[in-house]
């Protein structure tokens, strides 16, 4: 800065001394315009005939580009071009005396600046104003135009993640003027976007200003102009990427139910999506923004997992009832009632060669019987010396082993009872599941649209 104001005040110098007959005609009326606005002209005061009087200065902001959106620390950089507007009531000439000259264009350093900085200012570095040319005309109005790369506090809130908006404001104001002395006026309901450069990960709703009269702890009345950025998240990679495999996942969870049991991988498809999920969960934490609030997809996430977690529980259990051994007590009556009579005709959960919503009628397993006890062949005096009625240890034999055919046969039905109740708690909860899954998805997507 030294140098620069050192090499400035060198050409001013210059400019002062250097003979009118090295400059053309146009510049011989410039130069003798410049020295006479400039003879008994200070910076240093604001530019009104009466101290009393109010200055109007009018700020125009053009949006260039998104540079970062840092959410981490909540820093906002932006590239504007800024243009402010004022009247200087001691730069004034008559253009008929100067050759019809009517604009100049000179040192935005030799002319008194308005001090408007940005109020939320995020950054260490001491507001600077950009060494760019002011346009000067004959009726005192000055328009400065200066690039200018902002770093602005802006609060993110994450809480729809990666369907967020954020609001982020930009508010200018004079920082020792007041609102009697200073009155910023922006010029338009917007910041313009003609120039703008696309941003890949937020796209610009618009940036609405304000004007508001605010009343801050060391002034009075101050005036400022608030710029509100509105900006929305382009979900599209995050859906890719991140979305749509946590969807195709929950969606598969469901299926370990309709695995058959003796298959063995029940519980392995489970355990299998679980991981997958874990694995996404791990990703999704490093691409998410650190925030007071779990974000939309972190808890379809968790909701996710905690639902997976379920159904691979609800899975060993279903398995245990799959493998009933032949010693396990008979179903319950009010099981074989209400699952394998009404739930199974619902669920057209059937035997083999039986029809849909009809379910095979309860069968009472059959008891054993005596030897003594079955009927066998009327007694009474056989004249044949082989006959079958003789021979008493044959027919004890005979009945031990059709004893045994019927216990092995009613364990046997047990099983098979314990076994179909677990089909039917299988589709049961395919149904559940699956529901839930599919809701929670649809429920997510919906926010992308």
């Amino acid at each position: 800065m030294g140098l620069r104001s050192h090499h400035l005040s060198l050409g001013l110098l210059l400019l002062f001394l250097l003979p009118a007959e090295c400059l053309g005609a146009e510049g011989r009326l410039a130069l003798k315009l410049f020295r006479d606005l400039f003879a008994n002209y200070t910076s240093a005061l604001r530019p009104v005939a009466d101290t009393d009087q109010t200055l109007n200065v009018t700020l125009e902001v053009t949006l260039s580009q998104i540079i970062d959106m840092d959410e981490r620390n909540q820093v906002l950089t932006l590239y504007l071009w800024i243009r402010q507007e004022w009247t200087d009531a001691y730069l004034r000439w008559d253009p008929n005396a100067y050759g019809g000259l009517d604009a100049i264009r000179i040192p935005s350093s030799l002319v008194w600046r308005p001090d408007i900085v940005l109020y939320n200012k995020a950054d260490a570095q001491p507001p600077g104003s950009a060494s760019t040319n002011v346009v000067l005309r004959h009726d005192g109005a000055v328009r400065w135009d200066a690039p200018a790369i902002t770093r602005s506090s802006c609060r993110v809130d994450v809480a729809a993640f990666p369907f967020d908006a954020q609001h982020c404001g930009l508010t200018f104001g004079s920082w020792t003027h007041g609102g009697h002395q200073l009155d910023v006026r922006p010029r338009g309901a917007a910041a313009s976007l003609a120039d703008f450069v696309e941003n890949v990960e937020w796209r610009v709703l618009g940036m609405p200003a304000r004007r508001r009269v605010l009343t801050y702890g060391c002034c009075s009345e101050p005036y400022d102009v608030t710029f509100t950025l509105l900006l929305r998240r382009r979900a599209a990679a995050y859906v890719c990427n991140l979305l749509l495999p946590c969807v195709l996942i929950s969606l598969l969870a469901p299926l370990a139910f309709h695995l058959p049991a003796d298959s063995g991988e029940k519980v392995s498809l489970g355990v299998t999506v679980l991981l997958a999920l874990t694995v996404f969960q791990l990703l999704l934490a490093e691409s998410m923004p650190p925030a007071e609030s779990v974000p939309l997809i972190g808890k379809y996430y968790m909701a996710t997992m905690t639902m997976v977690t379920f159904s691979t529980a609800l899975t060993i259990l279903i398995m245990n009832l799959h493998y009933c051994g032949p010693s396990a007590r008979p179903v319950p009556a009010w099981a074989r009632a209400l699952l394998l009579g009404h739930l199974a005709r619902g669920l057209c959960v059937r035997e083999r060669g039986e029809p849909c919503g009809q379910s095979r009628p309860p069968e009472l397993s059959p008891s054993p019987q005596s030897p003594e006890g079955g009927a066998g062949p009327p007694a009474g005096p056989c004249h044949e010396p082989r006959c079958l009625c003789r021979q008493e240890a044959l027919l004890h034999h005979v009945a031990t082993i059709a004893n045994t055919f019927r216990s092995h046969r009613a364990a046997q039905h047990c099983h098979e009872d314990w076994k179909r109740l677990a089909r039917v708690m299988d589709r049961f909860f395919l149904g559940i599941f699956f529901s839930m899954a599919l809701v929670m998805s649809l429920l997510v997507l919906v926010q992308a649209l």
